[in-house]
């Protein structure tokens, strides 16, 4: 599913462009569990089935109003307590699996944004957040890229101004298949160790 073909439901919710609903994940349709308890649940099972110990996220704002790194930071406050999830934020990018962009990637980050993914060791996903990121705010301009797509790969897009601590939930959801996709038949387990 593609930012394109998500809207915005007058309850909040994001879904599929002419149905209401949350968004599907890219397996087969499936709807997240509703609740912050039953994403929670999902989260945490899908990171353990997958990676076996956690996944690190490096944010990086490219010229955001910082509204959406305090939704952000809301992630790792006790109600949501993202560190239970098997996610932990990094500073350092070559610890990383996961970009978090935020803001319209203004053209004077082009050179340290690419730096960050770069920087990054392999499997990796970036996940845009944010209406600026998706380019909803700022259009394209000599000072402006519009939306991170144009200098990042984006993996997944997490649309809203800012969007929830539940939108930035499922969309971690959503990353987490994708970097499953991207590693088919690839474990993190140490040698010798189970799950």
């Amino acid at each position: 599913m593609s930012r394109e073909d998500l809207t915005m439901t007058p309850n909040g919710n994001v879904g599929p462009a002419g149905g209401p609903g949350p968004a599907s994940s890219a397996e087969g349709g499936r709807t997240p569990a509703s609740g912050t308890g039953d994403v929670a649940r999902e989260l945490r099972q899908r990171i353990a089935g997958q990676f076996g110990r956690s996944l690190h996220i490096r944010t990086l704002d490219t010229g955001s109003c910082a509204v959406c790194e305090q939704e952000i930071r809301l992630l790792a406050a006790p109600h949501y307590d993202l560190h239970r999830l098997g996610f932990f934020f990094t500073p350092a990018p070559r610890h990383a699996d996961l970009l978090l962009v935020t803001g319209p990637m203004i053209r004077a980050m082009d050179v340290a944004a690419r730096k960050t993914y770069e920087a990054m060791p392999g499997p990796k996903v970036v996940v845009a957040t944010g209406a600026c990121a998706l380019g909803g705010i700022y259009p394209e301009d000599p000072f402006v890229h519009g939306d991170a797509g144009k200098v990042l790969p984006v993996d997944v897009w997490i649309p809203g101004c800012p969007p929830s601590p539940l939108a930035l939930l499922h969309g971690l959801l959503v990353a987490v298949g994708r970097l499953a996709e991207k590693t088919p038949g690839l474990t993190f387990l140490a040698d010798g160790e189970t799950r």
